[in-house]
C-alpha cells in the first residue's frame, strides 16, 4: 500500500486539500482525461455534492464508483 500524497486545490474560492494514495490520483486523472476535464473540475463536482462527507472519502467514493 502506498502512503497518501496531499495535493492542494481551490475550491468556491478557498484553499484546500486531500491525501489520497497514489493509485486513486492516477484514476482520477485518467477518469479526468477520459471526461475531457481536470481533476480539480472532477473535486469541484465531487465537493458541490458530498454533504457531509470528507472530501479525501467522497472523491475515493466517486472513483470506486466511477470505474465500476
Amino acid at each position: 500500500m502506498t502512503r497518501p500524497v496531499k495535493r492542494s486545490f481551490s475550491l468556491r474560492g478557498h484553499q484546500t486539500s486531500i491525501s489520497l494514495e497514489q493509485p486513486f490520483w492516477d484514476a482520477l486523472k485518467e477518469a479526468a482525461e477520459t471526461e475531457k476535464t481536470t481533476p480539480a473540475a472532477i473535486v469541484a463536482e465531487i465537493d458541490a455534492t458530498r454533504g457531509d462527507s470528507g472530501l479525501s472519502g467522497a472523491v475515493r467514493m466517486w472513483i470506486l464508483d466511477y470505474f465500476r
